[in-house]
C-alpha cells in the first residue's frame, strides 16, 4: 500500500525519480536510465532503511521545495544542496524525522551537483519497463510514467513502512565525498585504445581533464590535450555506462545513464561504475584525470561499494 507523502512546492531546474534503472531492454533502443551518482543514490537509500532498488529523487543544482503531507523519515545523501528543513540546515548522510507541515528547501550547490532524497518505505510509482527510473528523452519512467521531471503541484506518494523502523545510522565520513576535490576518474582501457597515438595516450592518463559545460545525464565532455586515433568510421556498436568515446574534434565524451544505446566513434575504454558517478557530481570547469585500471581491481571496488547494501 502507498501514500501521499510530499507535495511538490516548487520543482527546481531538474528533480527526477530514480531507481536502480531499467535494464534488459537495451535491444528495443531504451537506456538505462538510474542515478547518475549511483554511490549517492545509494547510501541515500540505506540510511532511509530502504532496500537495493527503491525508488529516490535525484535533484539537480537545486532550486527545490517540498512539504510534507504526513510524517515521514528520509536521508539525503550526494552533493550538498544547501538543503533546509523549516530554515535550519538539513543533517545529510543520516535518517532525520520530518513532521506533516515540515518544508524541505534545496538552495544551490554547495559540494557537488547532484542530491538524492530518499523516504522511508521509497518512493512508489507504476514501472514502465520494469522500472520507474524517468529518462526524459525517451518520456519513461518517473513519477506519472511519461517521463516527464517534476513540477509544482505534482504530488509524491511513498509506500507505507510505518511498522518498520530506520535504524539510527550514519554514513561513514570517508563515504562523505569531497566532490570540490580534484577527481581521478578509473578507466578501463576499451577495444580501441592500441589505436591510439602514443602521444594521445600519454595526454590522456598525464594531463589534467576540465569537465566542460556540455552535460548532462546523457554524457559529459572533458576538455584538454587533442587525442587522435588511426581509426576513422566505425560500424557502430553497444554503448555502455561510463564508455569514453573520442569523437574527430579528439576532445573525450564519457557517457552517462541516459546515454544513446549504440555509437560509432571510438572508445578509449570506459569509465568503471563508481568513477562515471564520480564524475556525475562534477560542476563545469573541474578537474579531473584518468587512470588506467584492470578489470579485476574494479570488480573488486565495486563488490566493496555494493558490501554496504547487500544486507
Amino acid at each position: 500500500m502507498s501514500v501521499e507523502g510530499l507535495r511538490v512546492e516548487r520543482a527546481g531546474p531538474l528533480a527526477l525519480l530514480q531507481d536502480a534503472g531499467r535494464f534488459g531492454v537495451r535491444r528495443l533502443g531504451v537506456t538505462q536510465g538510474g542515478p547518475a551518482d549511483l554511490h549517492g543514490w545509494a547510501w541515500a537509500n540505506r540510511l532511509a532503511g530502504n532496500p537495493w532498488g527503491a525508488a529516490a529523487l535525484e535533484i539537480t543544482f537545486g532550486g527545490m521545495t517540498l512539504s510534507a503531507v504526513r510524517d515521514v523519515t528520509l536521508a539525503v545523501a550526494g552533493a550538498d544542496l544547501g538543503a533546509t528543513l523549516d530554515d535550519t540546515p538539513l543533517p545529510l548522510w543520516q535518517p532525520v524525522a520530518v513532521h506533516e507541515g515540515q518544508t524541505l528547501r534545496f538552495s544551490a550547490p554547495v559540494n557537488g551537483l547532484r542530491a538524492y532524497l530518499a523516504v522511508h518505505g521509497g518512493f512508489q510509482a507504476e514501472p514502465v519497463l520494469g522500472s520507474v527510473s524517468c529518462v526524459a528523452r525517451e518520456g519513461l519512467g518517473g513519477f506519472d510514467g511519461h517521463g516527464h521531471k517534476l513540477a509544482a503541484g505534482d504530488r509524491l506518494t511513498v509506500g507505507d513502512a510505518a511498522s518498520k523502523s530506520v535504524e539510527p545510522f550514519q554514513a561513514p565520513e570517508i563515504e562523505r565525498i569531497d566532490y570540490r576535490a580534484p577527481a581521478t576518474l578509473s578507466l578501463l582501457p576499451g577495444a580501441q585504445v592500441s589505436d591510439f597515438t602514443g602521444t594521445s595516450l600519454y595526454a590522456a592518463f598525464n594531463q589534467a581533464w576540465q569537465v566542460d559545460d556540455r552535460a548532462d545525464r546523457m554524457g559529459v565532455r572533458l576538455t584538454g590535450p587533442r587525442l587522435e586515433c588511426r581509426v576513422g568510421s566505425m560500424i557502430s556498436e553497444g554503448i555502455g555506462l561510463g564508455a569514453v568515446q573520442v569523437p574527430p574534434d579528439g576532445q573525450p565524451i564519457a557517457l552517462l545513464n541516459d546515454r544513446q544505446t549504440i555509437g560509432g566513434y571510438p572508445r578509449l575504454g570506459a569509465l568503471t561504475p563508481l568513477s562515471a558517478a564520480r564524475l556525475a557530481q562534477c560542476l563545469p570547469g573541474q578537474e579531473v584525470r584518468l587512470s588506467a585500471t584492470a578489470s579485476e581491481s574494479a570488480l573488486r571496488a565495486y563488490r566493496y561499494f555494493r558490501s554496504h547494501f547487500d544486507v
